[in-house]
């Protein structure tokens, strides 16, 4: 048990070291400026994929409770003006095609600029003879993202009105007691579900194949950081309102701050994953789209040298 505290804390210390030293916080601000242009699409093809189960009205609904309890109802407002913006024709046979292809292009960015930063982090990038392959695989790979995020809400939405609708006939018949351990199993499967979020994130789009086991501590990790995050940042909000001095702007900074702090603690998590792999001494596999960077080659040059000078590696 000793052991695996300190083996614990020794992986955060240099998780913590090498997410300083990277440019994390710099990618954070990036993503968090395209992820303004990429909400609308986002959301509206999650809200055409639920919607086919419970209307697309409820979807936005849910949508709108669900920004709202996080960052307040002006932003959930600004979000739903977004998505009435950006909505397509759908009578206009050309402007559905070309806008359904703009909104795919355009809601894949922020995926695909979080992979370009997950891919950094792992020390990899694109072989330059299989870019174009790559880029479309990348978009692809970002366009599942999103699908995984619709299919999500709805199991969500799903799990709330399930609660809603039989909270006065819990509460009556097993009592309070009862109706706070199904809050608090609704509660553990939210939590399972944005860890598996998580996970399929570390998994699926750095170019790097890894196994299952530093995924999920990772994923773990990133969770409770988000989870106790997301309630600070809720009553940091909500009490102190620090966008009110930027008027009209002030929804879309929220926005930002919000996404930057998220993407943050995804490449923390991220981090932690690779350093964790690493330590335990998993195999760690290029994608056949993907070539190390030359720094990391650099540094396993050097590494493997340092070894040689101290007799544990001999020249074959």
């Amino acid at each position: 048990m000793i052991n695996t505290i300190k083996f614990f804390w020794e992986v955060l210390k240099d998780t913590f070291t090498e997410w300083n030293d990277s440019s994390a916080s710099k990618d954070s601000a990036s993503l968090a400026y395209y992820a303004i242009f990429s909400i609308p699409g986002l959301l509206i093809i999650i809200i055409w994929i639920a919607g086919n189960f419970f209307g697309e009205e409820a979807i936005r609904g849910e949508i709108s409770n669900q920004i709202g309890g996080l960052m307040g109802k002006d932003v959930a407002k600004s979000i739903e003006g977004m998505i009435a913006g950006a909505l397509i024709d759908k009578q206009n046979i050309f402007m559905k095609t070309v806008g359904i292809g703009s909104l795919i292009f355009g809601s894949t960015t922020l995926f695909f600029q979080l992979q370009h930063t997950l891919n950094t982090l792992w020390d990899v990038e694109a072989a330059p003879k299989k870019a174009f392959v790559k880029f479309l695989l990348d978009r692809a790979n970002s366009l599942g993202m999103i699908l995984i995020l619709g299919f999500l809400l709805m199991i969500t939405m799903i799990l709330s009105s399930m609660i809603s609708l039989f909270n006065n006939w819990i509460t009556s018949y097993f009592g309070f007691e009862t109706y706070m351990l199904v809050e608090f199993v609704n509660f553990a499967i939210g939590f399972g579900l944005v860890m598996l979020l998580f996970a399929l994130m570390f998994k699926v789009l750095p170019d790097v194949k890894i196994s299952w086991k530093p995924v999920w501590k990772g994923a773990l990790l990133t969770t409770i950081l988000f989870t106790l995050g997301k309630f600070l940042l809720s009553l940091y909000f909500g009490n102190f309102k620090p966008t009110s001095t930027f008027g009209a702007a002030g929804t879309v900074i929220l926005i930002m701050m919000w996404i930057n702090y998220s993407c943050m603690l995804i490449f923390f998590g991220a981090k932690f994953t690779k350093v964790y792999n690493y330590k335990k001494g998993y195999k760690v596999v290029l994608s056949k789209h993907a070539k190390w960077t030359a720094l990391k080659l650099y540094r396993d040059s050097k590494k493997e040298d340092e070894l040689r000078e101290s007799g544990e590696v001999r020249d074959a």
